[in-house]
């Protein structure tokens, strides 16, 4: 459910509570009682105090005395309801904290699993920020009306049994005193209107704010050797001073609407006790009935603030539930078949044929692509930057798919396979290692089953055992957030241990060793080619010691495959390509 723009602000919070009480249908039966308990028992609160005035104290005040047993009467009563009373509120309570932070948690669980299940392409269009804000703070604020939910029905049985009560004691009065409600309905209806636009604008600013300060986290390391401290802290208090401002035009209207919700019940108390002063006096109620009435008219009054809490935080809970639900409701476009691959130790056969890719803004960046790897052989695939290399590796591991074309292993079409069944089959080492705030062993298996020596064995074919061994604890040493303990190379080499210790039959490299010492690029190259000789490999490369290891090399410009044979073979018949892996070699940097 979203909202549409036809839909009030009232309407679409009441939908979204529907969602809520449908989903937890017995949480709320059980705090919406202990509600009405707690209504029932306030409102006998009155009686109680009606019949200790007429039958206790204005005797008392008659005869100058009174008896033990009335004082025992009027105890054992508002002892009695006060006990019944804390055991409503108790459950009303307990019930209604129950139901909320379970919705928050089944929401939340929903956004990250529909997170895990959008394709890459949707990712690299949201910015991390807006992402966290929709899994917290929009989901927060799209239940935050449950809290006084139970309160608000519970307290309208309440509301009806002390206007029922009011008018069988006195209906004179009881019309003077109701003629506060259609004010306050009129004070909360202009109350959303105002603050519900303010509402939305919070709620995408605290995204835009989380979005700055990740970037800023993430940035650290440039933002400290460039010396940007002051300019990223300007950037944050700008966006920090606007959520500030609007959530003090929010904090303005509420102290606004909020005393006149508060005044206008007492109001209405005012002009009842005014009346039953009048009606005493010419004999149509007794004193009683006064205290009755005016006192079952603060009773609604508490109703009354209790519904304006809940319909207050209307306008936050439908922005907060229509973020949530604009990436609930996102289908994705990826789809999958049934196809398994068959079980095998040899290395996958890859086959590219005719694939295309294309931007969205429009520019090709891969056209007509034609190649294959046969099992357990290598091929490196060199270009320029921007000739679409590490597009392919997207592509072979379907992190998105081509817009003509197909990718296949052994024989099978990618988008044919179910989901997570190349992930049994394929590993992708990025250029950029990304290591958890974990230990060694947490960081390699990412959970998985799996023995340490089979751990050690990946360590030391990613060159990685030895400074894995001098760490204080070994495989149960800490890394720190991202891996910062660690310096690039090693970080590379443990990312690379990662998709060793699965046994991939295909292997992606892309440049997944820039950051190692050539002499150790070599020797992680050697022992993988020892470990697994039927393993297939696609590297993407430039360094001439890791392109040399490739039985094929594919050579890449503007999107399309323009050469291809070994190196030697291409560094002899292509001045381009030669050009291109030696200026590495000669200039220290990668092209």
């Amino acid at each position: 459910m979203t909202q549409t723009s036809t839909d009030s602000t009232l309407t679409a919070g009441f939908r979204v509570l529907g969602v809520a009480i449908r989903r937890e249908p017995w949480v709320f039966t059980l705090s919406t009682l202990g509600s009405v308990v707690f209504g029932a028992l306030t409102v006998a609160d009155a009686w109680v105090l009606g019949w200790a005035t007429d039958h206790v104290v204005l005797p008392a005040f008659e005869t100058g005395a009174t008896t033990t047993g009335g004082l025992v009467a009027i105890l054992a009563l508002f002892l009695g309801v006060a006990l019944l009373r804390a055991v409503g509120i108790v459950a009303r309570r307990l019930g209604a904290g129950v139901m909320q932070y379970r919705m928050q948690a089944a929401y939340r669980r929903e956004v990250t699993r529909q997170y895990l299940t959008l394709p890459m392409a949707w990712h690299q269009k949201h910015p991390t920020g807006e992402l966290l804000s929709n899994a917290n703070a929009d989901v927060e604020a799209a239940w935050a009306p449950i809290a006084p939910l139970p309160m608000a029905v519970g307290t309208l049985a309440m509301m009806v049994i002390a206007i029922a009560q009011m008018l069988f004691t006195d209906i004179t009065m009881a019309l003077v005193g109701l003629l506060v409600f259609p004010l306050v309905m009129v004070v909360n209806v202009v109350f959303q209107r105002l603050s519900s636009p303010i509402f939305t604008r919070i709620q995408a600013l605290r995204a835009e704010l989380s979005e700055i300060a990740h970037e800023s986290f993430d940035g650290a390391m440039v933002v400290k050797t460039l010396g940007r401290e002051s300019e990223e802290t300007d950037r944050f208090a700008a966006k920090a001073r606007d959520l500030r401002d609007e959530g003090i035009r929010a904090g303005r209207i509420r102290a606004a609407f909020d005393p006149l919700l508060e005044s206008l019940p007492n109001l209405g108390v005012l002009a009842v006790l005014g009346v039953g002063v009048l009606r005493v006096r010419s004999g149509g109620a007794d004193p009683g009935d006064v205290v009755t009435v005016a006192y079952l008219l603060t009773i609604v009054a508490f109703p009354i603030r209790s519904i304006g809490w809940m319909l207050g935080e209307f306008p936050r809970s439908v922005v907060g539930y229509t973020r949530v639900h604009r990436v609930l409701d996102t289908v994705s476009d990826t789809t999958y078949g049934e196809t398994r691959l068959a079980p095998s130790t040899r290395g996958a056969a890859l086959e590219v044929d005719d694939l295309t890719y294309t931007y969205e803004e429009g520019q090709v960046l891969l056209e007509g692509l034609d190649f294959s790897v046969a099992p357990g052989r290598t091929v490196a695939v060199v270009g320029a930057t921007a000739s679409g290399k590490s597009t392919l590796t997207s592509l072979v591991t379907r992190l998105v798919d081509p817009l003509a074309g197909a990718v296949l292993i052994d024989g099978h079409d990618l988008r044919d396979l179910p989901r997570g069944e190349l992930a049994e089959h394929v590993a992708l080492v990025p250029q950029s290692a990304f290591l958890f705030d974990d230990t060694v062993r947490g960081n390699v298996t990412l959970g998985a089953e799996i023995p340490d020596d089979e751990v050690w064995s990946a360590l030391r074919t990613a060159q990685a055992d030895g400074f894995v061994a001098a760490l204080p604890r070994g495989l149960d040493s800490r890394l720190g957030e991202r891996g910062t303990t660690l310096s690039g190379g090693q970080r590379q080499r443990l990312s690379l241990a990662r998709a060793i210790v699965r046994r991939p039959r295909l292997l992606v490299l892309d440049d997944a060793t820039s950051a190692v010492d050539p002499e150790v690029e070599a020797r992680i190259l050697a022992a993988m080619r020892e470990r697994g000789s039927d393993s297939t490999m696609l590297l993407i490369a430039y360094r001439k010691a890791t392109i040399s290891l490739a039985d094929e090399v594919l050579f890449l410009d503007q999107g399309r495959i323009v050469d291809r044979g070994t190196h030697q073979e291409l560094l002899q018949r292509n001045p381009a390509y030669a050009t291109l892996v030696n200026a590495y070699e000669s200039e220290g940097v990668a092209p």
